[in-house]
């Protein structure tokens, strides 16, 4: 016997971060939201994912009453190390903008959402299959799919979110001639290891070196997340733990005596990433969010956090519009997102050629990085645009755009 349709005000596909932060957000402001997702909560639990949030977001998820685990179990990092002709040379962001970032997985923050959503008893269907958007243009836009029982669903909203990263159906759904994409792909990959070990560094080291780019982060006192540049073909299968040890060594090696504490190497893939944005963020009665409007390289640690400013924005103006009756919003959102979008992807650019060796690079193109290297530690004005762009354009401090009321308040 045919379901009845599922009635709500907002429709999201995607329960990543992005779509239970404004499932979460949007219940907060009485707005009713159903969240589906084709995969189950154990398989997103399971997947390694960045782990720095800016101080913005951490803030948002205790502010906004998600959890304050990420201020108990979540580490404070006041700065980075840019390592470069053998020697490691400090970013202090506290002394430079007054903010820090926090080393937090991924997977932590999607845990926090997900029991928050529970606790409040949200609307969050994991595990469904053959997702379709329909009727976009429509003031009843819909999502079609089979529940995790084989049962064919079907949710009618007035407002439908794309929050299904960068591979899902929503952005592929809206037609060409509606959307324009700006486009990068990168000539080289990370190796990305998790380590049984302590740390080698209070704080991320992002190490230029002759081999290549190398990235030592952490994740607790004694797993470890550690990445160095590759060709995007590379096999993991081919790396055994020595020859790993041996090329992440080799990166960092200087002549201060900076080496890596080492252990069992428990996980290995290659990381793809490229630079993307699909504009305009908004199609009829849908709008997309984080990944499946914009992609970055992992090198400013802007992805995740671009996806939850995009949602903050996303709350706001489906509350101006569905409770207030001001549709403009909706219109307002996308280039208001954008504005912090372009300057992620020209700091995630910045930073990632700056400290990666590309093919066919020259002398001079090396010694450029190290001048360029040597300009941004040694000015203030240079580490401090690094900081202001690492810690993420914090709304505590003037001169981002135009001004943005907490989402939550």
């Amino acid at each position: 016997m045919p379901q009845a349709p599922i009635r709500t005000a907002v429709g999201i596909v995607g329960a990543g971060p992005a779509g239970l932060m404004l499932s979460h957000l949007l219940a907060r402001a009485g707005i009713d939201s159903v969240v589906v997702d084709h995969r189950t909560r154990a398989e997103i639990e399971g997947t390694s994912r960045a782990g720095i949030l800016e101080a913005d977001n951490v803030r948002l998820l205790t502010d906004s009453g998600v959890s304050d685990r990420v201020r108990r179990d979540g580490h404070p990092h006041d700065g980075i190390a840019l390592r470069f002709g053998g020697e490691s040379h400090r970013v202090d962001f506290r002394t430079l903008v007054g903010e820090s970032v926090w080393l937090y997985p991924q997977t932590d923050v999607f845990t926090d959402l997900a029991d928050a959503r529970a606790r409040d008893e949200g609307d969050v269907r994991f595990g469904v299959s053959d997702t379709q958007v329909v009727d976009l243009t429509t003031e009843s836009p819909g999502i079609l799919f089979t529940d995790a029982d084989g049962v064919a669903r079907e949710i009618r909203c007035d407002i439908l979110v794309g929050a299904d990263g960068s591979r899902g159906v929503c952005r592929s759904t809206v037609p060409e001639a509606a959307r324009t994409h700006f486009f990068r792909e990168y000539p080289y990959a990370w190796f990305g290891v998790l380590v049984e070990a302590p740390p080698s560094a209070p704080e991320l080291v992002y190490t230029h070196s002759e081999r290549g780019f190398a990235l030592i982060s952490q994740r607790t006192e004694s797993v470890q997340r550690m990445y160095f540049q590759c060709d995007p073909d590379e096999d993991p299968a081919a790396w055994p733990d020595d020859r790993i040890w041996g090329e992440l060594q080799a990166r960092v090696r200087g002549a201060d005596g900076f080496t890596l504490k080492e252990g069992p190497v428990t996980d290995r893939s290659v990381l793809r990433f490229r630079s993307f944005v699909c504009e305009p963020m908004r199609y009829g009665n849908m709008l997309l969010a984080g990944d499946a409007a914009h992609t970055v390289p992992p090198t400013g640690a802007k992805g995740l956090n671009l996806a939850l400013a995009d949602v903050r924005l996303l709350a706001e103006a489906l509350e101006r519009a569905l409770v207030k009756g001001d549709r403009t919003a909706l219109d307002e959102y996308g280039p208001r997102a954008l504005r912090r979008v372009w300057r992620a992807q020209h700091f995630s650019y910045w930073m990632t050629a700056m400290l990666h060796r590309a093919p066919g690079t020259t002398d001079f193109d090396v010694r450029r990085q190290l001048g360029e290297l040597a300009a941004v530690v040694d000015s203030t004005a240079g580490s401090t645009y690094l900081a202001e762009a690492y810690t993420g354009w914090s709304e505590r401090r003037a001169g981002y755009g135009r001004g943005v009321q907490d989402a939550w308040q």
